[in-house]
């Protein structure tokens, strides 16, 4: 099986300190999460409408507004087409998203967006439920659906 790689550009800026003293040594999971990529690998059942259901349950990211974090749930269900997206690429392409501040709406979409990009699949679902923040919950629901499927 041959994979393919669909390089993301990074949102993770370096941080040096205000008086000038080296940055901590990046570790090794910051580096693979500020390297990642969505890497597919070949439907090995291509033609057969099978679903591929997905949940990353530590999903963070940082509210644009306040710049409190927010943490929720991400959901996702796919009909693969050719290709089908490698699971430890998306758990880092996730992880990508934890420093960046986005809102709720935003970063499903971005998520879905990405997806798409990399793997081509014939349906999609993306689903962000969003844990309580100050007496709201949000769940965001992203469908995707391929033209003429």
């Amino acid at each position: 099986m041959e994979a393919s790689t669909v390089v993301l550009e990074s949102k993770v800026e370096a941080t040096a300190s205000p008086e000038g003293k080296k940055a901590p040594e990046v570790k090794y999971g910051e580096r693979e999460i500020t390297e990642g990529k969505l890497i597919t690998f070949p439907n090995p059942r291509p033609g057969r409408g099978y679903n591929i259901d997905i949940e990353l349950p530590e999903f963070t990211c940082k509210c644009p507004f306040s710049g409190y974090p927010d943490f929720a749930k991400i959901s996702l269900t796919y009909v693969p087409n050719e290709k089908v997206v490698e699971l430890k690429a998306l758990k880092l392409y996730i992880n990508s998203f934890r420093d960046r501040y986005i809102s709720h709406e935003e970063s499903v979409n971005e998520i879905l967006d990405a997806l798409v990009e990399a793997c081509d699949p014939i349906s999609m679902t993306v689903c962000g439920d969003f844990s309580p923040r100050g007496n709201v919950s949000t769940v965001i629901t992203v469908p995707y659906q391929k033209e003429g499927a």
